[in-house]
């Protein structure tokens, strides 16, 4: 009953060709059915197989389908398959949830752009990529989606690409990823030089035979599987690229952001926690990576005044805690905050969409305000999002995000949950000044030539959903101290109840502990929230007066520690002169020299030959004459 699994990716590419041929021929009418209707058959789909899925017995729960051989060369046998298990079908039901909501919203959000059914049909390669990547049942199909959810990315980033900046920004995209996918693959090509095999269930299963726990080659395997993964889930260092991916549509954002691509290296991870597991260098790694990135982006959303840029720090901060989660063996509590951050970062960007769209495409915070009356539906769902996103509690980012917290903190880091918790308080300030920049104070727009309206419904009914799940969404992974179930865990048990045996032992705590941070955690999200009330609603002359008090620390993080200048400088500007030296000097001067010398030489020759050729009989007689002169005298004087 799971064979139609391979439906759910093919609905989506079906999508993509008959908009990508047919799209711009047939008319808006036909793209607006044929996109997000693929994208809903595939989502309906995947809740009947999810549903079936949960009839079975939890240690049957996992199923693979092979579809057809794909590659048979010697040792390497690869099929086209899918391996559904509750992992995969967690990332089925986000992918094609979520993403059905943003596809309905693009509706009316790129309803006047000329490039309407170019757009879906990107929209749709995007859905059917990820769909490959989350569903496979193998390394090598997993990178296919990998590198597809790449090539999206670039073309819907840079999806105006008569800009410049957008241009611009859809190639640095596709090169710094291109960086991490290298790693990904080297770590590929170790896993099937070690395995033998590519297939997940294989590899996993002889993992802890072939490799001893910490063993160099565990740890070389993981590492470079991670730089993948810290491309893809834009972590330092090669987080650069997200913020620049804002110059796509808003839609585009929010598909990045909450449903794709970045969550990618996120279950990357989770899905290869075995080998993780058995190295443990590479887990305080992933540990250390995760929370060093959630404070370092947390620090720089603090001051952005782009609403756009501000959202995708925060995506890195929260992707940082997701592999916080990770690398401290909480791989369920990453894939917990991963679904939660889907659900209230696709109404974050999806609002802030609506916000652009009342403002006729500004979007600078400090033209902004006052926006509340004028859009209510926006404003009640854009607040239930930075709620969750602010961990105030009985919202659905409070359970994940202090899950994690309590997970860091319980298996002996208190390091990194120091580093967790400042960030959950920086996270709090942050959205709660975009908050209220955005929705309360005087207006600073143009209100003559600017008038402000609430959006279509196509663009408010996804947001009103999404803030249903945003708000609710957390309540299956209900801890048992707040006497929960924690059914969420307890579904993805049988996929890292793999390996558990190697895990580090946990330190024991009583609940009183927990609700001891769980408190803490609170407290430092309300005054987050309580310093943005004072700063930007109650007295905005002193949020001046501390950006001129600390002016070079403002400076500082406004220019996001002038990194960009320094890849730049470092990485770019020498690379660059190495393209244009091998350029000038070994294309122009040598390869070209010597293709074009010996044309040169050729003709010279050529010059010189025809000139024998005059055309007198009597120039052709005296070389006839002179030729036996010289044979006669060559014979005699022998």
């Amino acid at each position: 009953m799971f064979d139609y699994i391979i439906l759910i990716p093919l609905f989506s590419l079906i999508g993509f060709l008959l908009n990508g041929f047919l799209g711009k021929r047939l008319g808006k009418s036909f793209v607006s059915w044929v996109g997000p209707g693929s994208v809903g058959l595939s989502f309906t789909l995947a809740l009947k197989l999810f549903l079936d899925l949960l009839a079975l017995p939890a240690d049957q729960r996992v199923i693979e389908s092979i579809t057809f051989p794909w590659i048979i060369s010697g040792d390497l046998q690869v099929n086209i398959a899918f391996l559904l298990d509750p992992l995969s079908a967690v990332m089925m039901l986000i992918v094609c949830g979520v993403g059905f909501l943003i596809h309905v919203y693009s509706i009316g959000y790129m309803h006047d752009d000329p490039g309407y059914a170019r757009y879906f049909s990107y929209l749709n390669l995007f859905e059917f990529s990820m769909l490959v990547l989350v569903l496979a049942n193998n390394f090598l199909l997993m990178f296919l989606g990998w590198e597809g959810v790449g090539l999206c990315s670039y073309l819907l980033i840079g999806f105006w690409f008569e800009k410049k900046s957008a241009a611009d920004a859809g190639k640095k995209a596709f090169i710094v990823n291109r960086i991490g996918d290298f790693g990904f693959l080297l770590g590929m090509i170790l896993i099937f030089i070690t395995f033998g095999s590519l297939n997940y269930l294989e590899v996993f299963e002889t993992a802890p035979v072939l490799l001893d726990v910490g063993s160099g080659l565990a740890v070389a395997i993981t590492l470079l599987l991670f730089t993948g993964a810290v491309g893809k889930s834009a972590q330092i260092p090669l987080y650069v690229w997200l913020p620049d991916a804002m110059e796509g549509p808003t839609p585009v954002s929010a598909l990045i952001h909450a449903a794709t691509m970045v969550t990618a290296g996120v279950y990357m991870v989770a899905r290869c926690h075995v080998l993780y597991l058995l190295a443990p260098f590479s887990l305080s790694v992933v540990a250390v990576i995760g929370a060093i990135t959630a404070f370092y982006s947390a620090s720089i959303g603090l001051v952005q005044n782009d609403i756009k840029r501000v959202l995708a720090y925060s995506t890195i901060s929260q992707l940082g805690y997701m592999f916080l989660a990770c690398g401290v063996g909480a791989f369920a509590a990453g894939i917990f905050h991963l679904m939660t951050h889907a659900f209230f970062k696709a109404l974050l960007f999806l609002g802030a969409g609506a916000v652009i769209h009342a403002l006729a495409g500004e979007q600078d915070l400090r033209k902004m305000g006052g926006l509340k009356n004028h859009l209510p539906v926006t404003f009640v769902t854009f607040l239930i999002a930075t709620l969750a996103i602010s961990g105030v509690p009985l919202f659905s980012g409070f359970f994940s995000k202090d899950e994690i917290l309590w997970k860091s903190f319980s298996q002996g880091n208190p390091f990194l949950w120091l580093i967790g918790i400042i960030t959950a308080g920086l996270t709090a300030f942050y959205m709660f000044r975009l908050f209220f920049l955005t929705f309360y104070g005087q207006p600073r727009f143009d209100s003559h030539r600017t008038h402000p309206h609430e959006a279509p419904k196509s663009m408010t009914i996804p947001l009103i959903i999404l803030a249903l799940l945003s708000a609710l969404g957390g309540y299956i992974g209900l801890p048992e101290s707040l006497a929960g179930k924690n059914v969420f865990e307890k579904f993805l048990a049988p996929v890292f109840e793999a390996g558990t045996h190697l895990e580090s032992a946990v330190h024991t705590y009583s609940h009183s502990t927990e609700y001891s941070l769980m408190l803490m955690s609170i407290a430092v999200a309300f005054i987050g929230i309580i310093t943005a009330f004072r700063f930007y609603l109650k007295n905005p002359v002193a949020a001046e007066k501390i950006k001129t008090k600390f002016a070079t620390t403002y400076r500082l993080l406004l220019n996001k520690y002038y990194m960009d200048e320094l890849y730049d400088r470092i990485f770019v500007k020498p690379f660059l002169n190495l393209a244009l030296y091998f350029w000038q000097f070994i294309d122009v001067q040598i390869v070209d020299g010597l293709a074009n010398g010996s044309a040169d030489f050729v003709a010279w020759c050529s010059k010189v030959f025809r000139k024998v050729q005059t055309g007198y009989i009597r120039n052709y007689a005296l070389s006839l004459a002179l030729g036996v002169v010289i044979i006669l005298t060559y014979i005699l004087t022998r």
